[in-house]
């Protein structure tokens, strides 16, 4: 039998996946995966420079195809797994999506959205922080680092 978090970590390992798409990219590496009915229904990873588009992170991009393969607004049955904690924007959004479960990663203390409130994310959403934190981190830091080394 998997327990919640064994799942947690699965999930979280295919946003990674996400993640890492973005990197080769040369976008920052964030991914994120929507699952439903424990079936991953969306797939998405950071875009804002391929897409030049400063809203195309990859909540929004997950968001989007989520409710296009769903044919609805609304996520209250899916878990949106994100390797970073979501900006005030991309909070925004889940927010109108009611989105039912965020499981992110890494958290962000200069952008994340816990920074102004964590009552941007709509009260029925449950929350799980942590999960692969370092992991999430660390392809993080590895990223920026290496574009200070550029510079």
């Amino acid at each position: 039998m998997t327990t919640v978090e064994e799942t947690h970590k699965a999930f979280m390992t295919e946003a990674l996946k996400e993640a890492n798409r973005a990197l080769q990219k040369g976008e920052v590496p964030v991914g994120a995966v929507v699952v439903c009915n424990n079936r991953i229904v969306a797939r998405a990873h950071n875009l804002t420079e391929s897409l030049n588009d400063p809203t195309a992170h990859a909540e929004m991009q997950a968001i989007t195809a989520a409710t296009s393969y769903l044919g609805g607004k609304y996520l209250d049955q899916c878990a949106l797994y994100v390797t970073l904690e979501p900006c005030v924007m991309c909070a925004g959004a889940l927010f109108w999506s009611q989105l039912g479960t965020l499981v992110y990663g890494a958290s962000d203390p200069k952008r994340g959205y816990t920074l102004l409130s964590d009552q941007i994310i709509h009260p029925k959403t449950k929350v799980v922080k942590g999960i692969l934190k370092d992991e999430s981190a660390d392809i993080l830091q590895r990223f920026f680092a290496q574009k200070r080394g550029k510079d």
